[in-house]
């Protein structure tokens, strides 16, 4: 029987896009988050893992990873900027993670300025939003 090390261990060296798939089940946070580093994970398993929900900080961990990660295609960073605007929205505040969609080219300006206007953005979250987009222009 496999133990929760296992999957960790799994999770960071596994390269078989349908392994990854199957990890990305897994009920352990930490093991989402391992996936989220792993540059191997495929688009469909980082997808899922922006609906993966656990604790405020685990989230907003995972959120920032999904959105660096440099097999995320537009549809997995819509996903995760659909998360990140809802946890915004709830009042948490996930801005490594909207800090790190801001960089990525492969969503519109517009789509990523909405964040700050959202109720968990604070001054200094659209102040570097700001910034950040106002660099890829």
């Amino acid at each position: 029987m496999p133990t929760p090390a296992d999957y960790l261990a799994l999770a960071r060296a596994e390269r078989d896009s349908l392994v990854l798939q199957r990890l990305a089940k897994s009920p352990y946070p930490f093991v989402w988050q391992a996936l989220a580093t792993n540059p191997h994970t495929p688009p469909e398993a980082l997808q899922e893992l922006s609906a993966a929900r656990d604790s405020v900080w685990n989230d907003n961990k995972l959120l920032h990873l999904l959105a660096g990660h440099p097999s995320a295609n537009p549809v997995v960073l819509r996903a995760v900027l659909e998360a990140v605007a809802a946890k915004l929205d709830e009042g948490e505040r996930p801005y490594a993670a909207a800090l790190a969609l801001a960089d990525r080219l492969e969503l519109e300006v517009d789509e990523v300025k909405k964040l700050g206007t959202l109720r968990g953005a604070s001054a200094r979250l659209r102040h570097l939003l700001n910034l950040r987009l106002s660099a890829r222009i």
